[in-house]
């Protein structure tokens, strides 16, 4: 084998294996839920349809986003299972700046607003149901 050979095989490899660990990365921080912390800045509630007297979960969605229909119906079932949680779904088509306000920059991304407007989490892909109820559940007190 000649050396230019070599050279290009395990150039081929090291770019599959970097390529694999960023994937595996990247599915592994996909629908988990991140704290904002206190620095989040407070939104005006009026301005997103977030709700006053309790916390609300708002996805930002496309109609051509496939995931967002999962998130959709992830958050559905939640609602549904405690309904003092609003719900506000924003086509980012429809309203880019909103998405731009809070750095939306795939879909479908997800926050939890406290009612004061808070930002209290954020995930990016499709949430699990038990991750959003149990950060619900101390917001709802």
């Amino acid at each position: 084998m000649s050396a230019t050979l070599i050279t290009a095989i395990a150039a081929i490899i090291t770019t599959l294996g970097v390529a694999v660990t960023v994937g595996v990365l990247h599915k592994r921080r996909e629908g988990v839920l991140r704290g904002a912390g206190d620095s989040a800045p407070r939104l005006d509630a009026g301005d997103l349809g977030l709700s006053h007297t309790g916390p609300t979960i708002v996805h930002f969605s496309a109609a051509w986003c496939g995931p967002c229909a999962g998130v959709r119906r992830v958050v559905d079932q939640v609602c549904a299972d405690l309904p003092q949680v609003a719900h506000v779904e924003i086509d980012m088509d429809a309203n880019p700046a909103a998405a731009r306000r809070l750095s939306v920059l795939s879909l479908p991304t997800t926050f939890i607003f406290d009612s004061s407007g808070r930002q209290q989490f954020r995930a990016a892909g499709v949430p699990k149901i038990a991750d959003l109820r149990s950060a619900l559940q101390p917001l709802l007190t």
